[in-house]
């Protein structure tokens, strides 16, 4: 019996789980250069077009590794937040490389890709790319309505994608 004990306690299998952690720093940051204001040209259109007292916003990108990122910026569909509207609000908007540190970036509005209201730039080379991003918003569709008074916020999504 003692040596049944001993077989059975002898054949059973032991496992153990080692975790393994890291920490990876990425290599390409963002930042607001200059944050945008609507201007307002008009009772309906909010506008960063500087001739109608808007600011447009600059963000940078700033890449140690190429060929490692790409941009992607996407300019405002939608308030983050403004008074309560009871119409529509038609979006359009760019996205541009304002200024490059490096003749390596020259092609990137060129090389771009557009969809929706999203570029991507692929980050081909290290260094720090400023990026202009317009937006305007009409109110009431093709009827043109005044927007109500208050303050209006919207939101440029700057991200960097690892390739």
């Amino acid at each position: 019996m003692k040596r049944l004990a001993i077989l059975l306690i002898a054949g059973t299998a032991q496992a153990a789980e080692i975790p393994i952690e890291g920490t990876v720093q990425s290599q390409c940051l963002i930042n607001t250069d200059k944050p945008g204001v609507y201007g307002s040209p008009n009772a309906y259109t909010l506008t960063t077009t500087p001739a109608d007292g808007g600011v447009v916003p600059i963000v940078r990108y700033d890449v140690t590794l190429a060929d490692a990122y790409t941009a992607r910026i996407t300019y405002p569909t939608d308030f983050s937040s403004s008074p309560s509207l009871s119409d529509s609000v038609t979006w359009t908007g760019s996205v541009t490389v304002d200024e490059v540190s490096s003749v390596d970036m020259a092609d990137y509005q060129t090389d771009s890709t557009t969809y929706d209201q999203t570029r991507e730039y692929v980050l081909s080379a290290t260094g720090a790319t400023w990026f202009a991003v317009s937006s305007t918003a009409t109110y009431g569709g093709g009827s043109m309505k005044a927007f109500p008074g208050g303050t209006y916020r919207a939101v440029v999504v700057a991200e960097c994608v690892a390739n």
